[in-house]
């Protein structure tokens, strides 16, 4: 980076903190800002405040949103006793695109990661057993990631809803479609046998 002018080592350096992106992408990305046209590095600009701005999160189901209610809260065709608890709100969106969930969600916003320092306080479970205690509720879908911080929160939440009368399940799952045994996980190919199911 000494080749570079301040501003753009600057720019280069607040670029390479996203995720996913090293020195040499945050170089990429800068280069094509500073090619382009006043007018667009305008509008990414503005749209970056924006964004940090008029994004909130969801009273009820803690996803992003431009109101006090989501979108997917506020519509009146969804079967509101019907929770799938996820992770972060790219989970969802995953969920949303298939098309074929019509409940409600609860975002967590992480998973039980104690090495990293976080732990159920900053998972917003109080949130979701206000709405488990609303009465409301007939099932619960677990959507967290099959890896060890989501295995974990997964346990923890069978735990707190333990007791209550809520049918509770956990997403299924094993090899994906047009995959290749020899190149799948153990762990995978475990839970795949573990929930098999009936032809």
């Amino acid at each position: 980076m000494k080749a570079y002018a301040q501003p753009i080592k600057r720019l280069i350096s607040e670029l390479a903190k996203l995720p996913s992106i090293g020195e040499k992408t945050a170089t990429r990305l800068a280069n094509y800002i500073l090619r382009s046209t006043q007018e667009d590095a305008a509008k990414l600009a503005e749209s970056i405040i924006d964004v940090k701005r008029k994004i909130r999160l969801c009273r009820i189901c803690l996803n992003l949103s431009e109101g006090e209610v989501c979108h997917i809260c506020h519509d009146r065709n969804r079967d509101n006793t019907i929770i799938c608890i996820v992770e972060d709100p790219d989970a969802m969106a995953a969920i949303e695109e298939c098309g074929g969930y019509h409940g409600t969600y609860h975002i967590l916003h992480g998973a039980l990661a104690p090495l990293d320092g976080v732990g159920p306080d900053n998972l917003h479970l109080n949130e979701l057993m206000k709405r488990i205690n609303s009465g409301k509720i007939k099932e619960v879908i677990i959507a967290t990631n099959p890896d060890v911080h989501g295995e974990a929160t997964a346990l923890l939440i069978i735990k707190m809803l333990k007791g209550k009368n809520i049918k509770v399940t956990r997403i299924a799952t094993g090899v994906p479609m047009g995959g290749d045994l020899k190149y799948i996980d153990k762990m995978t190919i475990s839970k795949s046998l573990e929930f098999r199911r009936g032809m």
